[in-house]
């Protein structure tokens, strides 16, 4: 048995990218028992689905790929093989995407809880304790489960509640969600706290916070969060070299790893700022007031603040965008994050000009056309990707 050509045509062909002689192939050797084991494998390592009480099925994806494939030969009998690969692959992965939600099984490695992956591209992802990784619908509900198979919380749109404890084991799950440019996501978690969290930013946090330890999470990109208060056990964020401290409040962080400044602005209650870098000399605390703003600047490894509107900076939960003082370069990796696009400036003019606009939820193209019209900032746009001029 070819198992290497095998593995090489399955993966092309999920991908679109399978030729006609490759599909051929592929088509004769799903109906040979011998690759069965193969093909089970393969299951597990391209995560494509989870069927059957959560555990990979080969013989029924077997006959989803034969169904499929026949399916779409009659419906593309007198087309030229390239389409009917395309529109062959294209159903397949649709209906593995409508089944349920992926599975990735990694070999298990401990890993250490300060550190979160980056965000995932097109969908929002949750990963469990131990690596598994669901895709989480915005239009669907299910329930959450640890991977022992308890009860944890419900998933409902865009919407994940933890069930509620007063406090669990000093043996910490987390769990990690990860939304990605173009989405937003809201979290309840164990305590009561809420999360919103903006395109593009990853929040990894405890299933159950300790009963006699902070509260502790993790943070890359932008949230806004209502902490619930807890004199006993203090809520930090942390966002790299900066920890973020309450004991109960609202207050909105951006922490993109692009950016060069943490930005903390604080809506009610108190926040303090504490510098955590083991390189350079203890700094103490920065406490910030209600109205103001902190921002950690990572290359100097200071903390400023200033007194702000707050609703520019919580504008984003709304689908808002407001500029205030922003630099153009600053402004386009925001309208990628929101949009989802990819924009690239050669425009060096305009690259550290700052800028005022409000915008609610027009199209891109409404905004681009604003800068034209108003500063006289040409722009392109080819196949979803836009230049600036």
């Amino acid at each position: 048995m070819d198992h290497k050509n095998f593995e090489h045509f399955l993966v092309r062909y999920l991908h679109g990218t399978a030729t006609a002689e490759e599909l051929d192939q592929l088509n004769k050797w799903i109906q040979n028992p011998g690759y069965k084991l193969v093909l089970k494998e393969q299951i597990k390592v391209l995560f494509i689905t989870q069927i059957a009480m959560n555990r990979p099925d080969p013989d029924k994806i077997k006959d989803i790929l034969k169904k499929e494939i026949k399916k779409e030969g009659k419906r593309t009998k007198g087309l030229r093989w390239s389409k009917y690969i395309r529109y062959a692959a294209a159903a397949m992965v649709m209906i593995l995407l409508s089944v349920g939600y992926f599975l990735i099984q990694p070999v298990p490695t401990e890993k250490s809880p300060d550190k979160i992956s980056m965000p995932s591209d097109g969908e929002i992802t949750l990963e469990m304790n131990n690596g598994n990784i669901e895709v989480i619908s915005e239009s669907g509900n299910s329930r959450l489960v640890s991977e022992k198979g308890d009860f944890i919380g419900n998933q409902k749109g865009n919407r994940i509640t933890y069930k509620k404890t007063a406090g669990g084991p000093d043996v910490i799950s987390y769990n990690q969600l990860t939304v990605p440019y173009g989405k937003r996501f809201e979290l309840e978690l164990s305590d009561g706290t809420v999360v919103y969290l903006n395109s593009g930013s990853s929040l990894k946090y405890p299933v159950n916070f300790p009963k006699d330890r902070q509260r502790l999470v993790y943070l890359s990109g932008e949230a806004y969060l209502a902490v619930v208060k807890d004199s006993n056990r203090p809520f930090i964020v942390n966002a790299d070299n900066l920890n973020v401290k309450v004991l109960g409040t609202k207050f909105n962080i951006s922490t993109y790893p692009e950016d060069q400044t943490t930005e903390v602005v604080l809506v009610e209650g108190s926040v303090s700022l504490d510098i955590e870098n083991n390189a350079l000399p203890k700094k103490d605390p920065i406490l910030l007031k209600p109205g103001f703003k902190g921002s950690y600047d990572r290359k100097e490894n200071n903390i400023s603040t200033k007194p702000v509107i707050t609703g520019t900076y919580t504008s984003w939960m709304k689908g808002k965008l407001i500029f205030r003082n922003m630099t153009f370069g600053n402004i386009l990796k925001k309208l990628e994050r929101h949009y989802n696009i990819t924009i690239t400036n050669e425009n060096q003019k305009f690259g550290d000009k700052k800028f005022n606009a409000n915008f609610g939820n027009e199209p891109i193209e409404d905004i681009l056309k604003y800068f034209k019209n108003t500063y006289d900032i040409e722009f392109k746009i080819n196949d979803g990707h836009i230049t600036v001029k």
